[in-house]
C-alpha cells in the first residue's frame, strides 16, 4: 500500500466575503512593531501546500512562482491552483500584502514560491513532498513552510530536509494535531517531529495551550492557532484553526528575523544561528516544554529586555 502524506487536520470555523484588519494572531506575536524596520523585502518563503489562490487580491502580487508535483490538473507542473484552502490560509497569515484592505500576513514584503505537493483532497506521495523541497532549494528560498504531516518516519523524507538545512534554508513544520492536552503522552507526527525543523505547537488568542496540539520533545516553541483569520478561496476569508496556522505565523516571523539579524551582524547567518535568534525571540508561557517548546514567538522580546537591562544594570561611575 502507497504511503501517503497530508496536510495537518484542520477545522474552517467561519468564512467571509470581505474583512479589513490585522488579524489577532498577527498583532499578537508583535509582528505590526517590527514593520518600521523591516517587512520582510528580499526573502522567500516557499511554501508546500495544497497550492494557492493566484488571484487573491492579498496574494497575487506576493508570488513569484510555483510548481505542481501532484496529478491534479493532469499533473501539469505549472498550474499550482488551490482547490482546497489549506494552501491559501497559510499563504495568507505569512505574506498577505499590506494594502488597506482584507488581511495583512506577518512579513507583508516578502515574497511567495507556490510548490503544490497535496492534492485537493489535502493528500500527497511522499515523493511530491520530497521533490517539492528539492524544487525549493533549487530555487534558493529562504524558508520552506510546512504545515503537513504523517504518522510514518521516511529517511527519505528526513534526507531531504537534512539537505535543505544543509543549504541554509529555514525549514518550519507543524508539529500536528493528534494532542490531547496531556504533556505526559507524547504524538509524534513527521516532518515536524525531525530534530533539524522547527516545530510549531499552537495556542489560542488568549495564550492558552491548544488541546489538539502534539506534545513530544521536539515542539520548539508555540504560536497562535485558533480561529485564526487570513486568505481563503476565490479571493475570500476565513478562520481556521489547527497547528497548520500556527506554523506560518512562524515561517513569517522568520522572514523578518533573517532580514533585522544579518542587517545587525552585517553578514548572513547561518541556518543554527537564525534558529538562536528565533529562540531569543520568545516567551515561556508556564507549560510543559512538551507542549510550548521554547514558549510563543514573540517578535520584540530583544529590544524590551535590553532596555530593561540597561535600566536595572547600569554601573555607577565611581571616582577614584
Amino acid at each position: 500500500m502507497e504511503q501517503k502524506v497530508g496536510l495537518i487536520p484542520y477545522q474552517v470555523v467561519e468564512q467571509f466575503d470581505t474583512v479589513n484588519e490585522v488579524p489577532k494572531g498577527i498583532g499578537m506575536i508583535q509582528a505590526p512593531k517590527i514593520w518600521e524596520k523591516t517587512k520582510g523585502k528580499g526573502i522567500t518563503v516557499a511554501i508546500l501546500d495544497t497550492g494557492c489562490d493566484l488571484t487573491h487580491p492579498d496574494l497575487k502580487d506576493q508570488i513569484i512562482g510555483g510548481r505542481n508535483f501532484t496529478n491534479d490538473d493532469n499533473g501539469d507542473p505549472d498550474v499550482y491552483k488551490d482547490y482546497n484552502g489549506h494552501g491559501t490560509h497559510v499563504a495568507g497569515t505569512i505574506a498577505a500584502i499590506q494594502n488597506n484592505n482584507g488581511v495583512v500576513g506577518v512579513a507583508p514584503e516578502a515574497k511567495l514560491l507556490i510548490i503544490k505537493v497535496l492534492d485537493k483532497k489535502g493528500s500527497g506521495q511522499y515523493e511530491w513532498i520530497i521533490n517539492g523541497i528539492n524544487y525549493a532549494i533549487e530555487q534558493k528560498a529562504d524558508i520552506i513552510s510546512m504545515s503537513l504531516g504523517g504518522p510514518v518516519d521516511v529517511p527519505e523524507l528526513h534526507k531531504a530536509i537534512q539537505t535543505a538545512v544543509q543549504h541554509n534554508i529555514l525549514v518550519v513544520c507543524a508539529a500536528g494535531n493528534e494532542g490531547d492536552g496531556n504533556d505526559s503522552t507524547d504524538e509524534f507526527a513527521y516532518p515536524g517531529s525531525y530534530n533539524e525543523v522547527i516545530s510549531v505547537g499552537a495556542v489560542d488568542l488568549n495564550r492558552n495551550s491548544s488541546r489538539f496540539s502534539n506534545s513530544n520533545n521536539e515542539v520548539d516553541l508555540v504560536a497562535p492557532g485558533e480561529k485564526i483569520l487570513s486568505t481563503y478561496l476565490n479571493g475570500t476569508y476565513a478562520t481556521l484553526s489547527g497547528t497548520s496556522m500556527a506554523t506560518p505565523h512562524v515561517s513569517g516571523a522568520m522572514a523578518l528575523i533573517k532580514v533585522l539579524a544579518n542587517s545587525s551582524f552585517e553578514r548572513n547567518l547561518t541556518e543554527p544561528e537564525l534558529y538562536a535568534q528565533l529562540i531569543k525571540r520568545t516567551v515561556p508561557l508556564g507549560n510543559s516544554p512538551k507542549l510550548e517548546g521554547n514558549g510563543l514567538i514573540f517578535l520584540t522580546v530583544p529590544e524590551h529586555l535590553s532596555e530593561l537591562f540597561a535600566k536595572q544594570f547600569t554601573p555607577e561611575i565611581v571616582e577614584l
